[in-house]
This record gives C-alpha cells, sequence and structure tokens, in this order.
C-alpha cells in the first residue's frame, strides 16, 4: 500500500492529544490510553481481518503477504488475537493482560506453520493465560501495513468471539471499569454468506449505525470492505467459480445497500492467491503433465478430491503430489492451472501470475491501496481522535473536557472523512442523479484513488493548466448540480462533497 502524507490533520491531533495528556497528568489509565494513540498516528496503518469462524482469514492474510506466516490450522493460535508487523528478522512473542510476554516456538509440518503455545516459559513467574500474538516478520506488506488476524466472530466459544469484538467496537459490557478504544484503523470483513451475525457485527462497527447518518464519528474503524472468502468453493471448485462468487458479492452488496456495511464487496480465492504466490517448479511440472491427460480422463478423475488423489487413479503425477496439489490449490485452482496451460502458459511465473490474477487478490490489493492505503493518514488520525473523545468523556472534570469541542469538529469537518463516507453511501443511497454523474462523483471524491489526476479522469502527465481548467469545471458543475431546484437533500450534499473535493484538488496546485 502507498501513504499520502497529511501533517496538518496528523499534527492536529498529535496536539490535541498531548494537551490532553497533561490534562491526566496525575491518571496513569488515561494517560496510557492517550500515549497509544500518539504511537499509533506515527506507525504503519493498522487494518484488522475479521468474519466468522473458517472464513479464511488466515489464508487470506498468508496470500496478502505472499508468504506462510499464519497458522491455518484450528489450534489455540487461531482463537487469540494475533498482530502481524514489519521486523527485521522473524519472531512470534505471546503477550498477557498484565503486560508478561514469552517467546513463541514456531513449527513448519506438512499441513503448514503452527504456533506452538504449549509450556510457555513466561518472562514473569506464575502461569498465564495468552491475551495476544505479536508476529514480526520482514515482509513488504507488513512494514507498511500492521495486519491483525481476528477469531472468529461466530464461534461457540463466547470468549473467543468477543476477543474480536473487545479489539474493533470495545463496548461497556466488555470493560466495565475502564474505557477501551478500538484497536484497528481499519477492516477487511470475510463473508461466507451474509447472515444476521454478520450484518450485526458490521452494524456494531459503526458504519450503519445511527450516529452514521448524521455524520457524526462512527464508533470502530472509519474504513470496512467486504471479502467473499473461499470464492472458489461457491461454484464447487467448477473453472467458472469466480463467475458464480461474483455474482454472490453483488448480491452481498446489494442486500448490504440497507445500511452501508462495507464501501466494497470483493470476491477473493484465498487459497489459490496464496498458492500461486508459492509455486513451486515440481508443481508447475506436475500440472503440465496432467493437462496432456485426454480432457475427458481427466474430468472423470477430478469428480472429487478423494477421488483425484487415490492411490488407484490412473495419472502421471504421484498420488502423494497430487494430494498435495488439491491442498494447496484446491480443486478449482488445479482445473485453472491445467487450463491455462493448455492455451498457451509456458513456465512457472507465468502461471503463478496469471493463478494470481484469477483469484481475485489483484482486485482486493487495488481496492485496499485506493480506500485504505492512500488514506492512511485520515483513517489513523480518525482513530486517533474517536479514541480521544472516548477518553476524555470516559474521564470528565479535568481541563481536557474544553478540548472536545475541537475534536469534534475534526472528525465532523474534516473533508477526507467526509469523502470515506460518501464512498459508503454512494451504494447505499438512490441518489437523484444520471449514471454517467455518479461515475463522475465517485471518482471525484477519490474512489479510483486520490491523485489529482485520477480524480479528474486526465492522464498522470497532463500538464498543470489543463488539471487546474478541469478541477475548475468541476466546482461549477457540481456546485451547480447541490443547487439544482429538484436536488433532495442528500444529493445536495453529495454534490457539494465533490465541490469539496474539486476545490481541495485546485488549492492543492501550485500557483501558475
Amino acid at each position: 500500500m502507498t501513504t499520502r502524507p497529511a501533517p496538518g490533520l496528523v499534527g492536529a491531533a498529535h496536539a490535541l492529544i498531548g494537551a490532553a495528556a497533561r490534562s491526566f497528568a496525575s491518571e496513569p489509565r488515561p494517560r496510557a490510553l492517550l500515549a497509544d494513540c500518539a504511537r499509533r498516528l506515527d506507525q504503519p496503518l493498522r487494518v484488522a481481518l475479521a468474519g466468522s469462524l473458517k472464513a479464511g482469514k488466515s489464508t487470506l492474510l498468508n496470500a496478502l503477504v505472499g508468504q506462510d506466516i499464519a497458522p491455518t490450522d484450528a489450534t489455540e493460535c487461531t482463537r487469540v488475537v494475533t498482530w502481524y508487523r514489519g521486523g527485521p528478522t522473524p519472531s512470534v512473542t505471546a503477550y498477557a493482560a498484565d503486560g508478561a510476554r514469552a517467546n513463541v516456538v514456531v513449527r513448519r509440518g506438512a499441513g503448514g506453520l503452527t504456533f506452538d503455545l504449549s509450556g510457555l516459559a513466561w518472562d514473569v513467574a506464575g502461569p498465564r493465560d495468552v491475551d495476544h500474538l505479536e508476529v514480526e516478520w520482514p515482509a513488504s506488506t507488513l512494514a507498511q501495513t500492521t495486519i491483525i488476524d481476528t477469531p472468529g466472530t461466530s464461534s461457540l466459544s463466547r470468549e473467543v468471539s468477543r476477543r474480536t469484538a473487545r479489539l474493533l467496537t470495545p463496548d461497556d459490557e466488555d470493560d466495565t471499569e475502564h474505557v477501551a478504544v478500538p484497536g484497528a484503523d481499519a477492516v477487511v470483513y470475510l463473508l461466507r454468506r451474509l447472515d444476521a451475525t454478520d450484518v450485526r457485527f458490521l452494524e456494531r462497527i459503526g458504519a450503519g449505525t445511527a450516529a452514521q447518518q448524521d455524520d457524526s464519528a462512527p464508533a470502530g474503524p472509519l474504513g470496512v470492505i467486504g471479502v467473499v472468502s473461499r470464492a472458489d468453493e461457491i461454484g464447487a471448485g467448477r473453472i467458472d467459480a469466480l463467475h458464480s462468487a461474483r455474482d454472490v458479492a453483488t448480491r452481498f452488496a446489494t442486500e448490504l445497500e440497507r445500511t452501508g456495511l462495507c464501501q466494497a464487496v470483493i470476491p477473493v480465492a484465498g487459497l489459490l492467491a496464496f498458492a500461486a504466490a508459492t509455486l513451486r517448479q515440481q508443481e508447475f511440472a506436475a500440472f503440465q503433465a496432467l493437462a496432456g491427460v485426454p480432457v475427458d480422463d481427466l474430468a472423470v478423475a477430478m469428480l472429487s478430491a478423494d477421488r483425484f488423489a487415490h492411490n488407484d487413479t490412473a495419472l502421471p503425477v504421484p498420488a502423494e503430489l497430487r494430494a498435495q496439489l488439491a491442498e494447496r490449490f484446491g480443486m478449482f485452482g488445479i482445473r485453472m492451472a491445467v487450463t491455462l496451460i493448455r492455451l498457451g502458459v509456458r513456465d512457472s511465473a507465468a502461471l503463478a501470475a496469471e493463478l494470481t490474477a484469477r483469484s481475485g487478490v489483484d482486485e482486493l490489493r487495488s481496492v485496499l491501496d485506493v480506500q485504505f492505503g492512500q488514506r492512511a493518514d485520515q483513517l489513523k488520525a480518525h482513530s486517533a481522535l474517536a479514541a480521544l473523545a472516548r477518553v476524555i468523556t470516559a474521564y470528565p472534570g479535568t481541563s481536557a473536557d474544553g478540548l472536545l469541542p475541537r475534536v469534534h469538529n475534526l472528525l465532523a469537518d474534516v473533508h477526507g472523512f467526509t469523502e470515506l463516507r460518501l464512498l459508503g453511501r454512494l451504494r447505499t443511497d438512490e441518489l437523484t442523479l444520471p449514471p454517467a454523474d455518479l461515475t463522475e462523483l465517485h471518482r471525484l471524491v477519490g474512489g479510483s484513488g486520490i491523485a489529482p489526476h485520477l480524480r479528474l479522469d486526465l492522464p498522470a502527465d497532463v500538464p498543470l493548466d489543463a488539471l487546474r481548467t478541469q478541477a475548475l469545471a468541476a466546482v461549477r458543475k457540481w456546485r451547480d448540480r447541490a443547487r439544482h431546484p429538484l436536488a433532495d437533500q442528500l444529493t445536495a450534499r453529495a454534490c457539494l462533497t465533490a465541490a469539496r473535493s474539486a476545490e481541495g484538488i485546485l488549492d492543492a496546485l501550485p500557483p501558475g
């Protein structure tokens, strides 16, 4: 993900947090919360992966990072929140609620990576339960973004599910003695089906609450992207599985329009994406051999994963390797790889690129960059300011009370926040605008990227005069739309937001 500095907003948040911290000089708990608020402004964006049990969060994390760093088996480590950060060398550390820490042994086996939480040697005497894990790993993705893998929201254990809720939406029921603040700046929510549990949890994050409807700050992270996970399974592993998954994603997005819970919904075959990122030469050779099998014979052998991997199935690939292919790629991935080789793919690098593109992970990365990466400072500042407001409100009676109006004004008035909220609503509100104008409005408020030329649909090397002319025309057009006598209130506000976005482009251009 790429980032774009917003020193004014981040600087204002730092100043307010510092002023509040001075007001709580003698109160350690609020000072600790505010210190965390200040630190997160200078750290990478925090993106949480959330969703129901077995939704494929750890597999998607591995696919996004391009390395096998997250255990995907149902062990104890998948029942706690795990933070993945960039670091010079791989390490895994367990933390208890009181801050005690212990090194975690990492084991690799035939089934992948495992974190061994048995027999932890805590640095403070006495037995303890693991509160969360922190993984440091030398990966370029983690240098720019901290990814938080969370337990399933529909776990049979209420306590396991509440660990995710405490991270993203720490309500009074979760912390009755002290205020807590959300730990993530943005959320990728994985959906296998859209049920009441998913909707309720997304509503708790804050994007669809009543408070959100009047543009006040949501309780949880501002950015939420939905992912139809394990998309290849929707079509029972058929070659057209992702087309079926895209139809499902469209249906999910339509159903979510009632409340505006996600800014986008994207189908991703995480298993295929990770397997493609780690494709081995031996596997490519196996796909080549399978591509030489007559189509009808291979179709019969692939009626099921068990049949495909059975010792008695006559195929020019050893049964053990076939079982490995089924586990790593799934039947959809095998069919896709064989088809691509039959169509002319000649080497492992080209096959990996084609499989990655067809997995949906590239589209997800693009959306994450536009919605999260390019707005990282805005999202971090929003999290810090919302947390600051929560702390001041929870600990009244100090001079920090006088900071609340300024905090609320920043949360309400910063145009970047308004753009993000509008992007979330464009899928939910039926604005009285022609389709072409809706497309232009979406682009102008940053839906395709926040660079001026992307907002204005111009080439990257466009002269400044052309940028200025186009931006000025956009200001006039969208202010006229906002004043149209037939425009309803929602449409008028959306048009004014687009006009302000165009004005922001003009303000940012050098004088000429």
